[in-house]
Parts: C-alpha cells; sequence; structure tokens
C-alpha cells in the first residue's frame, strides 16, 4: 500500500479510524478497491470490514444490473 496524506477539518481528527473505515466502504463501493484492499486499509480481516460496509450502508455484493446483463448475454451466445 501507498501512504497518502489527507487534509480534513478538524472535527474528523477525532474520529481517525472511523474515517479511514469510510474512506475505504466507499472506495469499495465505488469499485475503485476490492474487498481484501478496502480490509487492509482498514487494517482488518475481510470478515470483519464486511461489518463496516453494513454500517455505511454499502452493499457487500456489488454487481450491477449492467454486470446481470453481461452475463445473460454471455450465457446466451
Amino acid at each position: 500500500m501507498t501512504t497518502m496524506m489527507l487534509n480534513v477539518p478538524e472535527a474528523l481528527e477525532k474520529e481517525h479510524d472511523e474515517t479511514v473505515r469510510f474512506f475505504a466502504a466507499k472506495l469499495y463501493e465505488a469499485g475503485k478497491l476490492s474487498l481484501g484492499q478496502a480490509a487492509e486499509m482498514c487494517g482488518m480481516a475481510k470478515r470483519d470490514f464486511t461489518k463496516i460496509l453494513a454500517k455505511f450502508n454499502v452493499n457487500y455484493i456489488q454487481y450491477t444490473y449492467e454486470d446481470v446483463l453481461t452475463d445473460v448475454a454471455r450465457i446466451n451466445g
């Protein structure tokens, strides 16, 4: 992993771990990180990180309608 510095309002300074978890969950939701990468970003195991996803209303399964259409088209060839 690469270290990145981020300027945040002082109000978030006290909530460092929670802020990192929020960013990781939202990056996972956006498809920018895999589940493993997001968990690693938080220093957690994948199974523990799934609880973080629920806390931020992020679905564990990131399978879009477009993914379904692609799979159906591939199956029907």
